[in-house]
Protein backbone atom coordinates (compact mmCIF):
# COMPACT_ATOMS: atom_id res chain seq x y z
CA UNK A 1 0.00 0.00 0.00
CA UNK A 2 0.74 3.76 -0.72
CA UNK A 3 0.77 6.23 2.31
CA UNK A 4 -1.83 8.62 1.41
CA UNK A 5 0.53 11.74 0.08
CA UNK A 6 2.05 9.17 -2.30
CA UNK A 7 -1.28 8.45 -3.36
CA UNK A 8 -2.13 11.70 -3.52
CA UNK A 9 0.88 13.48 -5.23
CA UNK A 10 0.94 9.98 -8.02
CA UNK A 11 -3.04 10.85 -8.63
CA UNK A 12 -1.93 14.93 -9.22
CA UNK A 13 0.55 14.05 -11.73
CA UNK A 14 -1.94 11.46 -13.45
CA UNK A 15 -4.97 14.11 -13.34
CA UNK A 16 -2.24 16.40 -14.66
CA UNK A 17 -1.58 14.64 -17.80
CA UNK A 18 -5.19 13.83 -18.45
CA UNK A 19 -5.96 17.21 -18.84
CA UNK A 20 -3.40 19.14 -19.72
CA UNK A 21 -0.65 16.70 -21.37
CA UNK A 22 2.26 18.21 -19.50
CA UNK A 23 2.99 17.31 -15.70
CA UNK A 24 3.19 19.29 -13.24
CA UNK A 25 6.44 21.38 -11.88
CA UNK A 26 7.67 20.50 -8.57
CA UNK A 27 6.70 23.57 -7.14
CA UNK A 28 2.72 22.87 -7.91
CA UNK A 29 3.06 19.10 -7.05
CA UNK A 30 4.48 21.10 -3.33
CA UNK A 31 1.18 23.82 -3.91
CA UNK A 32 -1.10 21.11 -4.39
CA UNK A 33 -0.12 18.59 -1.39
CA UNK A 34 0.39 21.71 0.70
CA UNK A 35 3.99 21.07 1.78
CA UNK A 36 6.53 23.45 3.00
CA UNK A 37 9.53 22.62 0.75
CA UNK A 38 10.02 20.70 -2.63
CA UNK A 39 12.23 18.05 -0.25
CA UNK A 40 8.96 16.40 0.59
CA UNK A 41 8.01 16.10 -2.71
CA UNK A 42 11.73 14.71 -3.56
CA UNK A 43 11.21 11.77 -1.22
CA UNK A 44 7.65 11.20 -2.26
CA UNK A 45 8.93 10.89 -5.93
CA UNK A 46 11.75 8.35 -4.72
CA UNK A 47 9.64 6.54 -3.12
CA UNK A 48 6.93 6.39 -6.14
CA UNK A 49 10.16 4.77 -7.97
CA UNK A 50 11.18 2.59 -5.93
CA UNK A 51 7.93 0.79 -5.54
CA UNK A 52 7.71 0.70 -9.09
CA UNK A 53 4.90 3.36 -9.97
CA UNK A 54 7.51 5.87 -11.71
CA UNK A 55 10.89 4.93 -13.72
CA UNK A 56 13.95 7.07 -14.64
CA UNK A 57 14.21 7.45 -18.30
CA UNK A 58 17.78 6.29 -18.95
CA UNK A 59 20.04 9.01 -20.77
CA UNK A 60 17.56 11.48 -20.30
CA UNK A 61 18.58 14.00 -16.87
CA UNK A 62 15.58 15.24 -14.82
CA UNK A 63 12.85 12.84 -16.72
CA UNK A 64 10.73 9.94 -15.13
CA UNK A 65 8.22 7.94 -16.58
CA UNK A 66 4.80 6.96 -14.99
CA UNK A 67 4.53 3.12 -15.47
CA UNK A 68 1.45 1.67 -13.53
CA UNK A 69 -1.40 3.46 -11.07
CA UNK A 70 -2.21 1.30 -7.55
CA UNK A 71 -6.00 -0.15 -8.06
CA UNK A 72 -7.12 2.90 -6.67
CA UNK A 73 -6.35 4.80 -9.43
CA UNK A 74 -6.85 1.99 -12.10
CA UNK A 75 -9.88 2.54 -14.45
CA UNK A 76 -9.13 6.39 -15.74
CA UNK A 77 -7.11 5.95 -18.81
CA UNK A 78 -3.93 5.90 -17.80
CA UNK A 79 -1.22 5.61 -20.24
CA UNK A 80 2.43 5.61 -19.02
CA UNK A 81 3.49 9.35 -19.44
CA UNK A 82 7.09 11.48 -18.30
CA UNK A 83 7.08 13.98 -15.84
CA UNK A 84 9.59 16.27 -14.62
CA UNK A 85 12.19 14.74 -11.81
CA UNK A 86 15.61 15.36 -10.40
CA UNK A 87 16.97 12.42 -9.16
CA UNK A 88 20.48 11.05 -10.54
CA UNK A 89 20.44 7.46 -12.83
CA UNK A 90 19.95 4.38 -10.46
CA UNK A 91 18.43 1.13 -10.74
CA UNK A 92 15.21 0.02 -9.05
CA UNK A 93 16.34 -2.12 -5.86
CA UNK A 94 15.68 -5.95 -5.73
CA UNK A 95 12.31 -7.40 -4.32
CA UNK A 96 13.16 -9.47 -1.38
CA UNK A 97 13.14 -13.25 -2.03
CA UNK A 98 10.81 -15.10 -0.36
CA UNK A 99 11.92 -18.40 1.52
CA UNK A 100 10.74 -21.64 2.13
CA UNK A 101 10.21 -23.13 6.17
CA UNK A 102 8.35 -26.28 7.42
CA UNK A 103 5.30 -24.80 9.21
CA UNK A 104 5.47 -21.23 8.02
CA UNK A 105 2.79 -18.68 7.41
CA UNK A 106 3.63 -16.92 4.05
CA UNK A 107 3.45 -12.90 4.93
CA UNK A 108 3.38 -9.93 2.34
CA UNK A 109 6.65 -8.04 1.60
CA UNK A 110 5.53 -4.67 1.76
CA UNK A 111 8.51 -2.61 1.00
CA UNK A 112 11.01 -1.18 2.84
CA UNK A 113 11.80 0.40 6.02
CA UNK A 114 14.30 2.57 7.27
CA UNK A 115 16.78 1.82 10.13
CA UNK A 116 18.96 5.30 9.61
CA UNK A 117 17.85 8.54 8.01
CA UNK A 118 14.00 8.02 7.51
CA UNK A 119 12.62 6.95 3.71
CA UNK A 120 9.43 6.53 2.52
CA UNK A 121 7.70 3.23 3.38
CA UNK A 122 5.00 1.43 3.09
CA UNK A 123 4.48 -0.01 -0.41
CA UNK A 124 2.08 -2.12 -2.31
CA UNK A 125 3.03 -5.85 -1.67
CA UNK A 126 6.10 -6.66 -3.59
CA UNK A 127 6.52 -10.26 -3.10
CA UNK A 128 5.89 -12.65 0.02
CA UNK A 129 8.16 -14.48 2.77
CA UNK A 130 7.43 -17.68 4.99
CA UNK A 131 7.48 -17.07 8.65
CA UNK A 132 7.81 -19.95 11.37
CA UNK A 133 3.89 -20.25 12.79
CA UNK A 134 5.47 -19.64 16.15
CA UNK A 135 6.40 -16.05 15.50
CA UNK A 136 3.10 -15.11 14.18
CA UNK A 137 0.56 -14.05 16.98
CA UNK A 138 -3.09 -12.18 16.56
CA UNK A 139 -4.11 -10.11 13.90
CA UNK A 140 -2.41 -9.01 10.62
CA UNK A 141 1.18 -8.81 10.41
CA UNK A 142 3.76 -8.10 7.10
CA UNK A 143 7.28 -7.74 6.77
CA UNK A 144 9.66 -5.29 5.22
CA UNK A 145 13.40 -5.26 4.25
CA UNK A 146 15.28 -3.27 6.34
CA UNK A 147 17.77 -0.39 5.03
CA UNK A 148 20.25 1.01 7.20
CA UNK A 149 22.22 0.52 10.20
CA UNK A 150 20.15 2.37 13.20
CA UNK A 151 19.28 -0.40 15.00
CA UNK A 152 22.53 -2.77 14.80
CA UNK A 153 23.26 -2.60 18.37
CA UNK A 154 19.79 -4.77 18.91
CA UNK A 155 21.09 -7.32 15.79
CA UNK A 156 19.22 -5.30 13.49
CA UNK A 157 20.97 -4.95 10.09
CA UNK A 158 20.93 -3.64 6.72
CA UNK A 159 19.12 -6.47 4.63
CA UNK A 160 17.57 -8.05 7.17
CA UNK A 161 13.30 -8.71 7.33
CA UNK A 162 11.65 -7.72 9.92
CA UNK A 163 8.11 -9.41 10.74
CA UNK A 164 5.71 -6.19 11.93
CA UNK A 165 2.93 -6.97 13.70
CA UNK A 166 0.10 -4.22 12.38
CA UNK A 167 -1.10 -1.82 14.99
CA UNK A 168 -1.79 1.45 16.02
CA UNK A 169 -0.78 1.39 19.62
CA UNK A 170 2.76 0.72 21.19
CA UNK A 171 4.17 0.93 24.93
CA UNK A 172 7.74 2.64 25.61
CA UNK A 173 10.19 0.77 24.54
CA UNK A 174 8.71 -0.83 21.96
CA UNK A 175 10.19 -0.95 18.39
CA UNK A 176 8.01 0.09 16.18
CA UNK A 177 7.36 1.33 12.32
CA UNK A 178 6.74 4.80 12.43
CA UNK A 179 5.24 7.41 9.46
CA UNK A 180 6.73 10.11 9.96
CA UNK A 181 4.28 13.71 8.92
CA UNK A 182 2.48 11.08 6.35
CA UNK A 183 5.78 11.07 4.30
CA UNK A 184 8.53 8.89 6.00
CA UNK A 185 8.75 5.35 7.85
CA UNK A 186 11.34 4.79 10.34
CA UNK A 187 11.98 1.34 12.18
CA UNK A 188 13.02 2.64 15.68
CA UNK A 189 12.58 2.15 19.70
CA UNK A 190 9.15 4.23 20.72
CA UNK A 191 8.71 6.07 24.16
CA UNK A 192 6.86 8.60 25.21
CA UNK A 193 7.85 11.94 26.86
CA UNK A 194 4.65 14.09 27.35
CA UNK A 195 3.08 15.93 24.57
CA UNK A 196 5.97 14.37 22.24
CA UNK A 197 7.48 10.87 21.19
CA UNK A 198 10.79 10.09 21.16
CA UNK A 199 12.08 7.37 18.18
CA UNK A 200 15.67 6.17 19.66
CA UNK A 201 18.16 4.70 17.36
CA UNK A 202 20.62 1.08 18.68
CA UNK A 203 23.43 2.79 17.55
CA UNK A 204 25.55 5.66 19.16
CA UNK A 205 26.07 7.69 15.80
CA UNK A 206 22.08 8.43 15.05
CA UNK A 207 20.56 10.61 17.52
CA UNK A 208 17.39 10.25 19.07
CA UNK A 209 14.91 11.92 17.27
CA UNK A 210 12.10 13.95 19.49
CA UNK A 211 8.08 14.68 17.62
CA UNK A 212 5.09 16.11 18.60
CA UNK A 213 2.74 13.25 18.72
CA UNK A 214 0.73 14.02 16.30
CA UNK A 215 3.39 13.84 13.71
CA UNK A 216 4.07 10.01 14.90
CA UNK A 217 1.67 7.39 13.93
CA UNK A 218 2.60 3.79 15.06
CA UNK A 219 2.29 1.52 11.83
CA UNK A 220 2.92 -1.67 13.58
CA UNK A 221 5.34 -3.16 16.06
CA UNK A 222 8.48 -5.44 15.75
CA UNK A 223 8.03 -9.48 16.43
CA UNK A 224 10.60 -11.04 14.66
CA UNK A 225 14.06 -11.28 12.56
CA UNK A 226 14.76 -12.98 9.29
CA UNK A 227 18.00 -13.28 7.88
CA UNK A 228 19.80 -14.46 5.37
CA UNK A 229 23.41 -15.47 4.89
Amino acid sequence: MLTKKQLDLLEFIHKRLQADGVPPSFDEMKEALDLRSKSGIHRLITALEERGFIRRLAHRARALEIVKLPDALQGRGFTPRVIEGDRPDASPPPAAKPVEAAGAVELPVMGRIAAGVPIAAISEESSRVAVPQGMIGRGPHYALEVRGDSMIDMGINDGDVVVIRETATADDGDVVVALVEEQEATLKRFRRQGSSIALEAANPAYETRILPAAMVKVQGCLVGLIRTY
